[in-house]
């Protein structure tokens, strides 16, 4: 007897980074046949330093990503100065709220990668170039960037998991002038070799400064990662020279010191980096229609928040769950998806900024409240204090809080 099985729904995500990855895992495992664009011609492995915090150690957990764990009672962080005086401060784990665990940005990309079944297909080298909906479907215009090549294929759901500068939402949504807000700041990041000279590989190191900073965040098991701030009043100009250019600009014209000068040269040497800028984008929907915007392309909290990857899996997670709770009626996911969503990532963009001063002092009051504060640090019992009180705050609270039952 032959029985009228409904045919399985198609997706496409765009973009194979943390969350397009889970957003991939996850609608696979609503039952959805996945196709995976990515525009490079294969998957980006390392990359700097992030803290999963326990909303996004729960949504892989569900997951099934199995991500590991780098951190260890051993790792200590110190205040350094360009004259090589150092002194105890609070390590990022200590400083921020949440159950964390510091890993790497490849460590959780690869560790979703693997948690991937076979059947989704992924295409390198790939994008799309125009979407054209209607009520049942949405149009996709693919390009093969290495053959020039171009074909159109028709999809249930579209998903743009592909970072700041989407694709996608430029495609669905218009363009980005109004949607992404330059915060003023700039980011350069990499790994590094091995342990900073003087140190232990499980010594971390910030060194604060009036409108600039360098941290080193260490690990148990793996080098450590640095990462650059600055404040700028011309974003466009930091791009107009190599970033190693503009960070000794930035970093001048006072002599660096052994610390920063050894730091400063392997960003020069380093094989692969980040050089950005601090924006977020803020939109009114995350939604239209049939294509909807994952983490960094609907919500980007920047750097600074600390919320990025875990509010990438999470939003991933529940984008599967509320496709489940709603089946064959997509908008009507997406819409229950936002409402439940929303409110939770307002907060963190909302507090994203205020966190940005635990990374530098922008101006003369922070830096004289942030001195103040290295001096109770720089005592057992100041950072023993201090890191209690944060870790009682709301912000602890959210961005521990399992956003799936919330």
């Amino acid at each position: 007897m032959k029985t009228n099985t409904p045919p399985r729904q198609r997706a496409l995500v765009v973009g194979l980074g943390i969350t397009g990855t889970a957003s991939a895992l996850r609608l696979h495992k609503a039952g959805w046949d996945v196709v995976v664009l990515e525009k490079a011609a294969e998957r980006r492995r390392g990359g700097y330093f992030l803290c999963l915090f326990g909303t996004g150690i729960t949504a892989a957990e569900r997951l099934g990503i199995e991500v590991p764990d780098r951190s260890s009672a051993d790792i200590a962080y110190y205040n350094v100065d360009r004259a090589g005086r150092r002194r105890r401060c609070l390590g990022f784990t200590e400083a921020v709220p949440g159950r964390s665990r510091p890993v790497v940005r490849g460590d959780v990309e690869t560790a979703a990668f693997d948690a991937l079944s076979e059947d989704v297909e992924i295409r390198y080298s790939s994008i799309p170039v125009a979407l054209r909906q209607d009520a049942e479907g949405v149009q996709v215009d693919i390009e093969d960037t290495a053959t020039g090549t171009a074909a159109t294929e028709r999809f249930d759901l579209v998903v743009g998991a592909d970072g700041l500068r989407s694709t996608v939402r430029r495609l669905a949504f218009g363009p980005d002038e109004s949607r992404i807000h330059r915060l003023g700041y700039m980011l350069a990041a990499c790994s590094l070799p091995g342990p900073v000279p003087g140190f232990r590989g499980k010594d971390g190191i910030v060194m604060a400064e009036l409108g600039r900073s360098a941290w080193v965040f260490a690990f148990a098991d793996r080098p450590p990662t640095v990462l650059f701030n600055y404040r700028t009043n011309d974003v466009d100009g930091e791009f107009t020279r190599p970033a190693i250019d503009s960070l000794r600009a930035v970093f001048g014209p006072e002599p660096t010191g052994a610390t920063l000068g050894w730091l400063l040269d392997r960003f020069e040497q380093a094989p692969d980096h980040l050089f950005d800028t601090a924006e977020q984008v803020r939109l009114d929907t995350w939604h239209q229609g049939r294509v909807v915007l994952v983490g960094d392309a609907a919500w980007c909290l920047t750097l600074y928040s600390g919320m990025g990857a875990s509010t990438g899996l999470a939003g991933a997670d529940m984008l599967g769950t509320m496709l489940e709770r709603y089946p064959g009626d997509v908008p009507r996911a997406l819409r229950a998806w936002e409402v439940k969503l929303r409110p939770f990532i307002e907060f963190h963009q909302g507090t994203g900024m205020a966190m940005r001063q635990l990374f530098l002092p922008a101006d003369r009051t922070e830096y004289r409240i942030r001195s103040v504060m290295d001096r109770v640090v720089a005592t057992t019992l100041g950072r023993r204090l201090l890191s209690e009180r944060e870790h009682r705050s709301k912000a602890a609270r959210m961005k521990t809080v399992d956003i799936a039952l919330a």
